[in-house]
């Protein structure tokens, strides 16, 4: 309660002059607030690559083995397929800023 009234205090003693600065001032201090526990808030977007080694029979043919690596390489290229889509997403997002910066001069 000190506080407050210490406040009310130099408020008073204040002009209009002063008191119409406060406004502004602390609406800029506020949002730059703001803007520093928004930026805070970002979670990254890491998912940890776990390799799981399965362990195969020594006397598999190899018609068994080509089967297997057919299967192996059609999920690589979904996977590497969905990496490719997710970069040329984030590739657009960059170029929208990149315009809309140079559409301002910068």
């Amino acid at each position: 309660m000190r506080g407050a009234g210490d406040l009310r205090t130099f408020l008073a003693g204040r002009t209009r002059f002063d008191l119409l600065l406060l406004i502004p001032s602390a609406v800029l201090t506020g949002l730059l607030v703001y803007a520093f526990f928004k930026d805070y808030d970002i979670k990254p977007d890491y998912k940890p690559n776990i390799i799981y080694v399965q362990s195969w029979p020594l006397d598999r043919s190899d018609a068994e083995i080509r089967a297997q690596q057919r299967i192996d390489q059609a999920k690589k290229k979904r996977e590497d397929a969905e990496i490719a889509r997710r970069q040329k997403e984030i590739q657009a997002q960059f170029k929208k800023y990149d315009d809309a910066l140079k559409k301002y001069g910068i």
